[in-house]
């Protein structure tokens, strides 16, 4: 841990090295004489906020020497003379550098011990508007944004406790990544917190150049081959907040306008905020048709390829699902294909300008709808039954819950045709054991409340409840 020196311009020597001034253009030096003392300032074009830098700097100017008379610490000048609230002073080289990158402003003055970090920064960033995958037709309409500061303050202005906590964190050896924990002191589990702080403390990485994906990615345990998400994301501070009361711990990271809610449980991904806008009666029945909806698009298409294998295990009144219009590639082969289009079709879709969009969208409806029928590649059966896939896919919150089910789909489609019943029976048995293996990031298990069962927490979880003192 490199100190400052007591000697002024060889500490101006080192800073102008590690800060890159004259290599960076975006790294601004100034010197200043203040009260007949020689000082610098560094800041980076950009974080700096010109006004309040150029009030300090005028009334820096303005100083006679006298005022400094007998002055040898930054402490001291920071106390007299800095007006700005958030200063700090350090004397660690590498503490400050880091600072700097942050978007702190750094005073050093001539015969004062120590340099002054000056928090007036303003982040580039958009304005805190509603995220588009949390839409809802009444509540607030703000989400996060993409620095941690404002998210703060968004999560502030709902719970005004004494005891909620924001705790910093700095992750990644090179980047020095500024991470949060929120929570309730007085409501969450110090067990549970000190294992986020432990998985926190032993990221080993340089870089968390994909925020926080690559904390999750870092902290997660090692079941590359299991496909469910190991955490919740959301991008609306209400629901960040509603977490936070009920004794879960929010994680931020700068650069992301998601913040992770920990721990997470399977059951978590059937609440959704538009069900806490509504009526407990008709939140109850969206929560509902969320979870039904969800399990038949698991199933929907293993098990119609079932019964289209062998239309003989089907009562009289239920043939009419066994009975596809002929096609020129096998039902299988059908599936399959559409399955995988409608993945190309949602690549394509995030690729394509805003201007492009409608023209996209009459491709894309071509390609899956009349020509595909007219040539005879796929039957409408098979279109159908992807259509409701589709759709059921964006019925719930979670982008990595969805794909998840979608492997899942076609790895029991394709046990399906390979062993028939047994394949199907074998698959649906698998899926549940991967469920039942899943390693819950932190918590008390994946499958909480079911396992270790906690009836009145899945009723919770079930069934939409009044919101009451104890239930936000």
């Amino acid at each position: 841990m490199k100190k400052l020196s007591n000697h002024y311009m060889e500490n101006v020597r080192q800073f102008d090295h590690l800060l890159g001034v004259g290599r960076s253009v975006d790294m601004v030096s100034r010197d200043y004489v203040i009260g007949g003392r020689r000082a610098r300032l560094w800041v980076i074009d950009g974080y700096g906020k010109d006004e309040t830098l150029e009030r300090m700097g005028a009334f820096w100017l303005s100083l006679p020497p006298e005022r400094l008379e007998g002055l040898t610490d930054m402490q001291d000048f920071a106390d007299r003379f800095i007006t700005f609230s958030e200063t700090d002073i350090a004397s660690d080289v590498d503490e400050i550098v880091t600072a700097v990158f942050m978007g702190k402003t750094l005073l050093l003055v001539e015969g004062l011990s120590g340099a002054a970090q000056i928090d007036a920064k303003d982040y580039p960033g958009r304005s805190v508007e509603e995220p588009p995958d949390g839409k809802v037709l009444r509540g607030s309409h703000d989400g996060f944004v993409e620095a941690v500061v404002p998210n703060m303050a968004l999560l502030r202005r709902r719970i005004r406790d004494t005891h909620l906590t924001m705790e910093g964190h700095k992750v990644g050896a090179r980047s020095h990544t500024d991470a949060v924990l929120c929570y309730l002191d007085d409501k969450a589990d110090p067990v549970l917190l000190a294992e986020i702080r432990k998985k926190l403390q032993s990221i080993d990485m340089n870089s968390l150049s994909m925020a926080q994906e690559s904390v999750a990615e870092a902290i997660r345990p090692k079941q590359w081959y299991n496909p469910f998400p190991k955490v919740r994301y959301t991008e609306r501070p209400d629901s960040a907040a509603a977490s936070i009361m009920e004794g879960n711990v929010v994680l931020m990271v700068d650069n992301s306008p998601s913040v992770m809610i920990l721990p997470t449980t399977f059951f978590d991904f059937t609440q959704e905020a538009n069900e806490f806008y509504f009526p407990p009666l008709i939140g109850t029945y969206l929560r509902l048709l969320r979870i039904v909806v969800f399990l038949v698009s698991l199933l929907i298409t293993p098990t119609w390829y079932l019964m289209v294998k062998d239309p003989g295990r089907l009562p009289d009144s239920l043939t009419f699902l066994t009975s596809p219009e002929p096609a020129s590639l096998d039902l299988l082969w059908q599936l399959l294909v559409v399955e995988f289009l409608i993945d190309v079709l949602k690549l394509a879709s995030l690729n394509t300008p805003d201007s492009l969009s409608n023209s996209f969208s009459m491709l894309g409806a071509l390609i899956l709808g009349d020509f595909a029928v007219q040539a005879g590649w796929l039957g409408p059966e098979v279109l159908v039954y992807m259509a409701f896939v589709s759709v059921a896919s964006f019925a719930q919150p979670s982008y990595e819950l969805g794909y998840a089910f979608k492997l899942l789909r076609v790895v029991l489609l394709l046990a399906t045709a390979v062993l028939d019943v047994w394949g199907y029976c074998l698959g649906i048995l698998g899926i549940l054991i991967l469920l039942a293996t899943t390693k819950p990031l932190v918590g008390k298990g994946y499958l909480y409340p079911l396992i270790p069962f906690n009836g009145k927490a899945l009723r919770r979880l079930i069934i939409r409840e009044p919101i009451c003192r104890d239930n936000t």
